[in-house]
């Protein structure tokens, strides 16, 4: 099986050590970048070609945006987050830099700012034109899934749900479900978290009249970690299925993990939750929602 306990030192830390972390966990451990080794000279490369696109048109924010992305792409959070707030102040109006700040501000655990910036980008969108998002890192059919009104959505209600504010979670998560533009992809991943926040408020009933709609035939491109999760609390997987998954990337081991870790605490086994949210935060993926989440459960527990 994937996840093990682990029992860390004071000084335990996540990700290669060099230089200044990026945050702190909410376990009190220093986050560090991950070296993306081989991919790191394609990333740079694409960074490179952003910051060129962006001195031809220095004032064009779609370009500030990507700088940003690529930044983020090689764990420069901090300085992706710079970026965005440089290009708010010259372009106040323009919703996807609160959105993609937004974002950042969830993987270096500062919820508060996350949930500010994605409000502000939510009012900005209102009544506008919804358009899609192009993907920086294609999936394997090369179709950009999401759009700018999903992904403003889906990190609020992800805030929200991490600072343990379910009602405002489950309203936002409604409000994404609009958005999915038919894809089987949103859908699960937007029924997958709402499921969990209906959970957390004891409407378990609601919760299991979600899974009616999710089959094990949806056409799945890029979100089967969520897929997956669906099916096991539907009673199609077994937990342990999805800890043993030969393959699966440190991204998706995290999502699949806390859907498990959750899916246990709330059906009494909290040892069993425990046990796989220790093994997430052993890990080195700590951008992913997965291990956020992780974090934020035990963190709970632990006060």
């Amino acid at each position: 099986m994937f996840f093990v306990v682990v029992i860390a030192p004071a000084c335990w830390v996540v990700g290669d050590q060099a230089g200044p972390p990026e945050a702190e966990s909410l376990l009190g451990r220093p986050l560090y970048p991950v070296s993306p080794g081989p991919k790191r000279t394609k990333l740079e490369a694409d960074l490179e070609a952003a910051r060129g696109d962006l001195a031809v048109s220095p004032r064009d924010p779609a370009r500030i945006v990507w700088v940003g992305r690529r930044l983020g792409y090689l764990w420069r959070i901090n300085q992706a987050i710079k970026i965005y707030s440089d290009g708010i102040k010259a372009h106040p109006d323009y919703a996807p830099l609160y959105r993609h700040r937004g974002h950042r501000y969830i993987s270096i655990r500062r919820f508060d700012k996350a949930i500010a910036d994605l409000e502000h980008a939510a009012r900005l969108i209102e009544g506008k034109p919804d358009e899609v998002e192009p993907d920086g890192m294609p999936n394997a059919q090369n179709i950009p899934l999401t759009s700018t009104g999903f992904n403003v959505w889906y990190h609020l209600a992800l805030s929200r749900y991490l600072t343990g504010d379910y009602t405002g979670a489950l309203e936002a998560w409604r409000t994404t479900m609009k958005y999915t533009r038919g894809y089987d992809d949103n859908i699960v991943a937007v029924t997958d978290w709402t499921y969990m926040t209906l959970r957390h408020l004891g409407r378990d009933r609601e919760a299991g009249e979600l899974l009616e709609t999710i089959t094990p035939d949806m056409n799945i491109i890029e979100n089967s970690a969520y897929h997956q999760r669906l099916l096991m609390y539907k009673g199609l997987r077994k937990p342990a299925d999805l800890l043993d998954v030969t393959g699966a990337s440190e991204l998706d081991m995290a999502t699949l993990g806390y859907g498990v870790g959750l899916w246990y605490m709330v059906s009494g086994e909290r040892d069993k939750g425990v046990a796989v949210f220790e093994g997430i935060v052993a890990g080195r993926y700590w951008p992913a929602f997965g291990f956020i989440a992780a974090e934020v459960e035990l963190a709970r527990l632990r006060r």
